[in-house]
Protein backbone atom coordinates (compact mmCIF):
# COMPACT_ATOMS: atom_id res chain seq x y z
CA UNK A 1 0.00 0.00 0.00
CA UNK A 2 2.85 2.09 1.18
CA UNK A 3 4.58 1.77 -2.12
CA UNK A 4 1.98 2.64 -4.35
CA UNK A 5 1.65 5.31 -2.87
CA UNK A 6 5.19 6.52 -2.81
CA UNK A 7 5.43 6.09 -6.69
CA UNK A 8 2.13 8.25 -7.13
CA UNK A 9 3.88 10.64 -5.24
CA UNK A 10 6.70 10.59 -7.01
CA UNK A 11 4.48 10.59 -10.80
CA UNK A 12 2.73 13.94 -9.10
CA UNK A 13 6.06 15.57 -8.34
CA UNK A 14 7.34 14.44 -11.91
CA UNK A 15 3.74 16.28 -13.58
CA UNK A 16 4.45 19.69 -12.01
CA UNK A 17 7.01 21.56 -11.20
CA UNK A 18 5.66 21.66 -7.28
CA UNK A 19 3.16 20.77 -4.89
CA UNK A 20 2.29 22.06 -1.61
CA UNK A 21 2.14 19.41 1.28
CA UNK A 22 -1.60 20.48 1.30
CA UNK A 23 -2.06 19.29 -2.44
CA UNK A 24 0.01 15.94 -1.83
CA UNK A 25 -2.28 14.86 0.86
CA UNK A 26 -5.51 15.93 -1.10
CA UNK A 27 -3.74 13.84 -3.81
CA UNK A 28 -2.93 10.85 -1.97
CA UNK A 29 -5.57 10.95 0.73
CA UNK A 30 -3.33 10.89 3.34
CA UNK A 31 -2.56 13.53 6.21
CA UNK A 32 0.49 16.21 5.45
CA UNK A 33 2.39 14.43 8.46
CA UNK A 34 2.42 11.34 6.34
CA UNK A 35 3.28 13.67 3.31
CA UNK A 36 6.38 14.65 5.17
CA UNK A 37 7.27 11.31 6.05
CA UNK A 38 6.50 9.66 3.01
CA UNK A 39 9.38 12.39 1.89
CA UNK A 40 11.69 11.95 3.53
CA UNK A 41 11.64 8.28 2.94
CA UNK A 42 12.29 9.13 -1.27
CA UNK A 43 14.97 11.04 -0.15
CA UNK A 44 16.64 8.31 1.80
CA UNK A 45 15.88 5.83 -1.24
CA UNK A 46 17.62 8.21 -3.75
CA UNK A 47 15.01 9.94 -5.10
CA UNK A 48 15.96 13.86 -5.14
CA UNK A 49 12.35 15.06 -3.33
CA UNK A 50 13.56 19.00 -2.17
CA UNK A 51 11.30 20.64 0.49
CA UNK A 52 11.05 24.84 0.20
CA UNK A 53 10.66 25.96 3.27
CA UNK A 54 8.24 29.05 3.65
CA UNK A 55 4.41 30.03 3.11
CA UNK A 56 4.71 29.50 -0.50
CA UNK A 57 6.81 26.27 0.05
CA UNK A 58 6.24 23.26 -1.18
CA UNK A 59 7.81 19.59 -2.70
CA UNK A 60 9.54 19.62 -6.21
CA UNK A 61 12.10 17.01 -7.90
CA UNK A 62 15.34 18.10 -8.54
CA UNK A 63 18.00 16.94 -11.06
CA UNK A 64 16.06 16.06 -13.66
CA UNK A 65 14.36 12.79 -12.06
CA UNK A 66 11.94 11.43 -15.00
CA UNK A 67 11.48 10.03 -18.12
CA UNK A 68 10.11 11.24 -21.05
CA UNK A 69 8.08 10.41 -24.24
CA UNK A 70 10.18 12.32 -26.28
CA UNK A 71 8.07 11.34 -29.69
CA UNK A 72 4.77 12.61 -29.65
CA UNK A 73 3.15 15.49 -30.94
CA UNK A 74 0.87 17.68 -29.17
CA UNK A 75 -2.53 16.02 -31.55
CA UNK A 76 -0.86 12.70 -30.39
CA UNK A 77 -0.86 13.51 -26.66
CA UNK A 78 -4.47 15.00 -26.82
CA UNK A 79 -5.59 12.20 -28.53
CA UNK A 80 -4.13 9.60 -26.13
CA UNK A 81 -6.39 11.29 -23.58
CA UNK A 82 -9.33 10.93 -25.39
CA UNK A 83 -8.89 6.84 -25.89
CA UNK A 84 -10.99 6.37 -22.25
CA UNK A 85 -14.56 6.38 -21.67
CA UNK A 86 -14.41 7.44 -18.18
CA UNK A 87 -18.21 6.52 -17.23
CA UNK A 88 -16.99 2.88 -19.07
CA UNK A 89 -14.15 2.51 -16.90
CA UNK A 90 -15.28 3.22 -13.58
CA UNK A 91 -18.40 0.67 -14.35
CA UNK A 92 -15.97 -2.17 -14.98
CA UNK A 93 -14.52 -1.32 -12.01
CA UNK A 94 -10.68 0.35 -13.98
CA UNK A 95 -11.10 3.57 -13.11
CA UNK A 96 -8.09 3.08 -10.81
CA UNK A 97 -5.77 1.72 -12.79
CA UNK A 98 -6.61 4.01 -15.89
CA UNK A 99 -5.77 7.59 -13.41
CA UNK A 100 -2.86 5.51 -12.39
CA UNK A 101 -1.93 5.21 -16.30
CA UNK A 102 -2.88 8.59 -17.31
CA UNK A 103 -0.92 10.04 -14.09
CA UNK A 104 2.20 7.52 -15.59
CA UNK A 105 2.06 9.40 -18.97
CA UNK A 106 1.43 13.29 -17.85
CA UNK A 107 4.51 12.94 -15.47
CA UNK A 108 6.69 11.06 -19.13
CA UNK A 109 5.11 13.90 -21.34
CA UNK A 110 7.77 16.25 -22.24
CA UNK A 111 6.64 20.25 -20.33
CA UNK A 112 5.26 21.23 -23.12
CA UNK A 113 2.81 18.61 -23.53
CA UNK A 114 1.35 18.46 -20.22
CA UNK A 115 -1.76 20.17 -20.37
CA UNK A 116 -2.74 17.63 -22.89
CA UNK A 117 -5.28 15.75 -20.63
CA UNK A 118 -6.99 19.20 -20.17
CA UNK A 119 -7.10 20.62 -23.61
CA UNK A 120 -8.23 17.18 -24.83
CA UNK A 121 -11.42 17.07 -21.74
CA UNK A 122 -12.20 20.30 -22.39
CA UNK A 123 -12.82 20.40 -26.09
CA UNK A 124 -14.14 16.26 -26.15
CA UNK A 125 -16.61 14.21 -23.79
CA UNK A 126 -18.30 10.54 -24.75
CA UNK A 127 -21.80 10.23 -22.91
CA UNK A 128 -23.01 7.06 -24.32
CA UNK A 129 -26.40 6.14 -22.86
CA UNK A 130 -29.71 7.77 -24.60
CA UNK A 131 -31.51 10.74 -23.01
CA UNK A 132 -34.30 10.37 -20.80
CA UNK A 133 -32.88 6.80 -20.06
CA UNK A 134 -31.59 6.06 -16.49
CA UNK A 135 -28.01 3.92 -16.73
CA UNK A 136 -28.09 0.81 -14.62
CA UNK A 137 -24.52 -0.78 -14.34
CA UNK A 138 -25.01 -4.46 -14.44
CA UNK A 139 -23.43 -5.97 -10.89
CA UNK A 140 -21.58 -8.81 -12.97
CA UNK A 141 -20.21 -6.34 -15.61
CA UNK A 142 -16.96 -6.21 -13.22
CA UNK A 143 -16.41 -9.83 -13.13
CA UNK A 144 -17.16 -10.54 -16.62
CA UNK A 145 -14.45 -7.50 -17.41
CA UNK A 146 -11.55 -9.47 -15.28
CA UNK A 147 -12.12 -12.28 -17.55
CA UNK A 148 -12.10 -10.32 -20.56
CA UNK A 149 -8.82 -8.91 -19.79
CA UNK A 150 -7.44 -12.28 -18.43
CA UNK A 151 -8.86 -14.41 -21.59
CA UNK A 152 -10.84 -16.78 -18.92
CA UNK A 153 -13.56 -18.89 -19.33
CA UNK A 154 -16.46 -18.12 -17.34
CA UNK A 155 -19.61 -20.36 -16.53
CA UNK A 156 -22.58 -18.16 -17.17
CA UNK A 157 -26.20 -18.40 -15.94
CA UNK A 158 -28.69 -16.53 -17.70
CA UNK A 159 -32.14 -15.53 -18.53
CA UNK A 160 -33.44 -16.31 -22.02
CA UNK A 161 -37.10 -15.61 -22.34
CA UNK A 162 -39.14 -17.48 -19.47
CA UNK A 163 -35.98 -19.96 -18.68
CA UNK A 164 -32.41 -19.80 -17.39
CA UNK A 165 -29.58 -21.36 -19.84
CA UNK A 166 -25.93 -22.07 -18.42
CA UNK A 167 -22.87 -21.92 -21.12
CA UNK A 168 -19.29 -22.49 -20.71
CA UNK A 169 -17.74 -19.27 -22.42
CA UNK A 170 -15.08 -17.63 -23.48
CA UNK A 171 -15.29 -13.78 -23.17
CA UNK A 172 -13.60 -12.04 -26.13
CA UNK A 173 -14.80 -8.55 -25.58
CA UNK A 174 -17.07 -5.70 -24.36
CA UNK A 175 -19.15 -3.21 -26.17
CA UNK A 176 -20.99 -0.30 -24.74
CA UNK A 177 -24.19 0.60 -26.99
CA UNK A 178 -26.43 3.30 -25.95
CA UNK A 179 -25.50 2.85 -21.74
CA UNK A 180 -26.09 -0.87 -22.32
CA UNK A 181 -23.12 -3.21 -22.04
CA UNK A 182 -22.76 -6.89 -24.27
CA UNK A 183 -20.40 -9.47 -24.19
CA UNK A 184 -18.85 -10.96 -27.38
CA UNK A 185 -18.04 -14.53 -26.09
CA UNK A 186 -17.17 -17.85 -28.32
CA UNK A 187 -19.28 -20.62 -26.93
CA UNK A 188 -16.17 -23.00 -25.60
CA UNK A 189 -14.78 -25.62 -26.93
CA UNK A 190 -14.90 -24.37 -30.31
CA UNK A 191 -18.38 -23.30 -30.64
CA UNK A 192 -19.73 -19.85 -32.06
CA UNK A 193 -19.45 -16.83 -31.57
CA UNK A 194 -22.65 -14.96 -30.06
CA UNK A 195 -23.41 -11.66 -28.35
CA UNK A 196 -24.90 -11.11 -24.46
CA UNK A 197 -26.62 -8.78 -22.93
CA UNK A 198 -24.55 -8.38 -19.46
CA UNK A 199 -27.70 -7.12 -17.44
CA UNK A 200 -29.42 -10.71 -17.91
CA UNK A 201 -26.58 -12.58 -16.51
CA UNK A 202 -27.52 -14.06 -13.26
CA UNK A 203 -24.39 -15.63 -12.19
CA UNK A 204 -20.83 -15.49 -13.25
CA UNK A 205 -17.75 -17.68 -12.15
CA UNK A 206 -14.45 -17.33 -13.17
CA UNK A 207 -12.82 -20.32 -14.31
CA UNK A 208 -9.22 -21.41 -13.77
CA UNK A 209 -8.53 -22.22 -17.31
CA UNK A 210 -7.50 -19.56 -20.26
CA UNK A 211 -8.38 -19.74 -23.29
CA UNK A 212 -6.46 -19.22 -26.51
CA UNK A 213 -7.85 -15.93 -28.27
CA UNK A 214 -8.15 -16.44 -32.32
CA UNK A 215 -5.20 -13.51 -33.32
CA UNK A 216 -7.60 -12.59 -36.50
CA UNK A 217 -10.60 -11.79 -34.15
CA UNK A 218 -11.62 -8.18 -34.73
CA UNK A 219 -13.90 -6.89 -31.91
CA UNK A 220 -15.23 -3.32 -33.74
CA UNK A 221 -15.72 -5.56 -37.14
CA UNK A 222 -17.68 -8.86 -35.46
CA UNK A 223 -19.78 -5.74 -33.59
CA UNK A 224 -20.62 -4.08 -36.34
CA UNK A 225 -21.92 -6.99 -38.77
CA UNK A 226 -23.35 -8.61 -35.73
CA UNK A 227 -25.57 -5.22 -35.27
CA UNK A 228 -26.30 -4.92 -38.90
CA UNK A 229 -27.76 -8.56 -39.07
CA UNK A 230 -29.79 -7.78 -35.57
CA UNK A 231 -31.02 -4.72 -36.98
CA UNK A 232 -32.06 -6.48 -40.73
CA UNK A 233 -33.18 -9.56 -38.74
CA UNK A 234 -36.81 -7.87 -37.20
CA UNK A 235 -37.80 -6.03 -40.33
CA UNK A 236 -40.07 -8.96 -40.98
CA UNK A 237 -42.89 -6.74 -42.57
CA UNK A 238 -43.70 -4.55 -45.64
CA UNK A 239 -45.41 -1.34 -45.59
CA UNK A 240 -45.75 1.26 -48.67
CA UNK A 241 -46.32 5.19 -48.22
CA UNK A 242 -46.04 8.35 -49.80
CA UNK A 243 -43.30 10.85 -48.32
CA UNK A 244 -43.80 14.52 -48.98
CA UNK A 245 -40.59 16.55 -49.29
CA UNK A 246 -40.33 17.42 -45.57
CA UNK A 247 -41.35 13.29 -44.75
CA UNK A 248 -38.41 12.51 -47.10
CA UNK A 249 -36.00 13.85 -44.52
CA UNK A 250 -37.53 12.91 -41.68
CA UNK A 251 -38.15 9.71 -42.44
CA UNK A 252 -34.26 8.26 -41.52
CA UNK A 253 -35.06 9.89 -37.99
CA UNK A 254 -38.25 8.01 -37.69
CA UNK A 255 -37.45 4.68 -38.90
CA UNK A 256 -34.00 3.03 -38.46
CA UNK A 257 -31.19 4.99 -40.14
CA UNK A 258 -29.89 2.37 -42.23
CA UNK A 259 -32.99 0.91 -44.08
CA UNK A 260 -34.76 4.53 -44.03
CA UNK A 261 -32.00 5.46 -46.41
CA UNK A 262 -31.74 2.38 -48.42
CA UNK A 263 -35.70 2.62 -49.25
CA UNK A 264 -35.78 5.85 -50.21
CA UNK A 265 -32.56 4.99 -52.95
CA UNK A 266 -34.78 2.75 -54.51
CA UNK A 267 -37.54 5.09 -54.14
CA UNK A 268 -39.48 5.92 -57.33
CA UNK A 269 -39.15 9.56 -58.96
CA UNK A 270 -41.35 12.28 -57.41
CA UNK A 271 -44.45 13.18 -58.34
CA UNK A 272 -46.16 16.26 -59.63
CA UNK A 273 -46.50 17.34 -55.64
CA UNK A 274 -43.14 16.36 -54.86
CA UNK A 275 -44.00 13.19 -52.93
CA UNK A 276 -42.08 10.10 -53.80
CA UNK A 277 -43.71 6.28 -52.87
CA UNK A 278 -41.63 3.96 -50.70
CA UNK A 279 -41.25 0.35 -50.01
CA UNK A 280 -40.31 0.27 -46.51
CA UNK A 281 -39.07 -2.61 -44.30
CA UNK A 282 -40.07 -2.63 -40.75
CA UNK A 283 -40.39 -4.68 -37.71
CA UNK A 284 -44.44 -5.34 -37.52
CA UNK A 285 -47.18 -3.08 -38.49
CA UNK A 286 -47.97 -2.18 -34.59
CA UNK A 287 -43.69 -0.84 -35.00
CA UNK A 288 -44.46 1.08 -38.28
CA UNK A 289 -47.71 2.35 -36.56
CA UNK A 290 -45.82 4.04 -33.77
CA UNK A 291 -43.09 5.61 -36.03
CA UNK A 292 -44.42 6.74 -38.89
CA UNK A 293 -47.08 8.75 -36.86
CA UNK A 294 -44.03 11.09 -36.19
CA UNK A 295 -44.30 12.04 -39.52
CA UNK A 296 -47.89 13.45 -39.08
CA UNK A 297 -49.55 14.96 -42.63
CA UNK A 298 -45.85 14.10 -44.35
CA UNK A 299 -46.28 10.84 -44.85
CA UNK A 300 -49.61 8.69 -46.48
CA UNK A 301 -49.88 4.78 -45.51
CA UNK A 302 -50.87 2.94 -49.01
CA UNK A 303 -50.66 -0.33 -48.07
CA UNK A 304 -50.67 -2.65 -46.58
CA UNK A 305 -54.80 -1.79 -46.13
CA UNK A 306 -55.06 -2.52 -42.20
CA UNK A 307 -52.56 0.08 -41.37
CA UNK A 308 -53.98 2.39 -43.81
CA UNK A 309 -57.22 2.22 -42.00
CA UNK A 310 -55.45 2.51 -39.11
CA UNK A 311 -53.94 5.77 -39.78
CA UNK A 312 -57.51 6.86 -40.92
CA UNK A 313 -59.10 6.03 -37.94
CA UNK A 314 -55.94 8.76 -35.57
CA UNK A 315 -57.17 11.34 -38.73
CA UNK A 316 -60.50 10.89 -37.84
CA UNK A 317 -60.17 10.83 -33.95
CA UNK A 318 -58.04 13.60 -34.16
CA UNK A 319 -60.30 16.12 -36.33
CA UNK A 320 -62.54 15.47 -33.65
CA UNK A 321 -59.70 16.53 -31.06
CA UNK A 322 -59.17 19.93 -32.70
CA UNK A 323 -62.90 20.66 -34.28
CA UNK A 324 -63.39 24.40 -34.03
CA UNK A 325 -64.90 25.64 -30.66
CA UNK A 326 -67.94 27.12 -29.94
CA UNK A 327 -67.26 30.82 -29.97
CA UNK A 328 -63.92 30.55 -31.69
Amino acid sequence: MRAARLIKMVLLLQSRPSMTAAELARELEVSERTVTRDAQALSEAGVPVYADRGRVGGYRLVGGYRTRLTGLHRSEAEALFLSGVPGALREMGLEDAASAARLKVSAALLPSLRDASRTAAQRFHLDAPNWFREPETPVLLPAVADAVWDDRRITARYRRGEDEVVRELEPYGLVLKAGVWYLCARVAGGGSFRVYRIDRFTAVEPGEERFEREPEFDLPAFWEERAEQFARSILRARVVVRLSPDGVRGLPHALDSLSAREALAGADAPDGDGWVTVALPVESEEVAHTQLTALGPEVEVLAPESLRERFAGDALRLAGLYHPRDGV
